[in-house]
């Protein structure tokens, strides 16, 4: 059964019983991976690494000669 299928059988069931639905699926994704992002960035300021965007860190890994202005 899809993660579809799940959240529609148990929309069903909410409105049989009265209860409020269930959140629909993915609609908090965006935020865990927030929040994840967010506990990294607080791991690396913890371990005394460079807290930078993970993009600017790729960057510089691809371009190790570039330098900031």
């Amino acid at each position: 059964m899809s993660a579809i299928e799940q959240y529609l059988l148990d929309t069903y069931r909410a409105a049989q019983h009265g209860t409020p639905p269930p959140p629909p699926p993915g609609r908090d994704d965006l935020s865990v991976l927030r929040a994840i992002r967010t506990q990294a960035q607080f791991r690396a300021v913890l371990d005394g690494s460079p807290s930078t965007h993970p993009w600017l860190h790729a960057l510089r890994r691809l371009f190790p000669g570039a330098r900031a202005c």
